[in-house]
């Protein structure tokens, strides 16, 4: 009896003093969370209840498992104890890489709330991302030779590795440079504040927002939905376009190719009553000139001005249509027309290569 009673006592035992931990744990979270409103770090942390779990019962399985008494376990008592080993680093790693993400959006999502500056808090977010993904391939590697490690073949292995670090070094820098490269320019680009999330940038002639950047790539999302995924060494390496770096206000113009007796005083008034009209003009500037002529028509420029590229798009629309529409119902005249008269009636026409003034001559 004592056979069966033994390891259902130190496996239920492990597995009950799990969730009963789990439970306290959480349940302390939930009141500390309530008393602190202020920051979601406690809520955040919540999420680790499932790694929590496996570790602490692959631990204390671990530790138990040679009191359990299993006769027929015995063969196998040392792959066991590898496999709760396998597991408890895989669950610790796990529990790592949770609780750092928890970390990290709390002391993000902090910031931004308590943030003026919508570029400053672009930056940071684009740091702490970049951060986040540092830890987490840095834990998954660790986590990944520890498990290695505990089988006795990789030992050796690993000992020879690390006697020749230099050589495997140097042929595993020329075989990744190009990844090495993408890596560091990754870094750079977090710290250096080149490019953030959310910034508006124009790359091989594509207009579009920084979606999403990690080590190795950056995705930025187009006008139209598309994404283009470029590596982060473009940016370092290439010209580029960012339109909000140093504040997202932008000025803009809309040209109109007129006729030369276009009313320009009477257009100027009408922009501006069109401008006061529209909400997404921020009222910083405006302006309309006449900066080219041509035989047949006249250039003028109106200038707008607008918070961020997104809205100055709609700003120069609505002026567009509206300052041609309000052209055709009250100056006709002013659009751009091709002038042709008829040929006078009597007019002689001319043989291929006759002489002007030769039928004259014959006569």
């Amino acid at each position: 009896m004592e056979d069966v009673l033994r390891p259902v006592a130190v496996i239920g035992g492990a597995v009950l003093l799990t969730l009963i931990l789990v439970w306290l744990t959480d349940r302390a979270l939930r009141r500390i969370d309530a008393a602190h409103p202020e920051t979601p770090l406690w809520g955040l942390l919540r999420r680790c209840r499932i790694p929590l779990q496996v570790a602490l019962c692959a631990a204390l399985l671990h530790g138990s498992f040679g009191q359990a008494g299993l006769k027929s376990a015995d063969k196998h008592a040392a792959g066991i104890g590898q496999a709760l080993t396998l597991v408890l680093i895989a669950a610790t790693a796990w529990l790592v890489i949770r609780a750092a993400a928890a970390i990290v959006e709390s002391s993000y999502s902090r910031y931004a709330a308590s943030g003026r500056d919508a570029a400053r808090v672009r930056r940071v977010r684009t740091q702490v991302t970049l951060i986040q993904r540092v830890v987490t391939a840095v834990v998954i590697v660790v986590a990944a030779a520890s498990m290695l490690l505990t089988f006795p073949e990789m030992r050796a292995v690993g000992t020879s590795m690390l006697a020749s670090a230099g050589l495997l070094g140097i042929v595993a820098g020329i075989a990744a440079q190009s990844t090495l490269g993408n890596l560091f320019a990754g870094l750079q680009i977090a710290f250096g504040d080149m490019v953030r999330i959310g910034d508006t940038v124009v790359v091989d002639g594509e207009w579009g927002t920084v979606e999403e950047i990690t080590l190795t790539f950056l995705t930025v999302r187009t006008w139209d939905e598309r994404r283009i995924t470029m590596p982060v060494s473009y940016f370092t390496g290439k010209p580029f376009e960012n339109w909000s770096r140093g504040g997202a206000q932008m000025t803009g113009t809309v040209f109109f190719h007129l006729d030369h007796g276009a009313p320009v005083e009477k257009m100027r008034q009408r922009l501006l009553e069109i401008l006061q009209e529209c909400p997404e003009w921020d009222g910083r500037s405006w302006s309309l000139v006449v900066t080219d002529t041509t035989p047949s028509t006249i250039v003028v420029r109106a200038l707008v001005t607008a918070r961020d590229a997104d809205t100055l798009w709609t700003v120069r629309c609505e002026v567009r249509e509206r300052m041609l529409e309000w052209l055709q119902a009250e100056h006709a005249y002013a659009l751009p027309r091709i002038s042709t008269a008829p040929a006078p009636l009597g007019t002689p026409v001319l043989d291929r290569g006759q002489e002007p003034g030769a039928e004259s001559a014959r006569g």
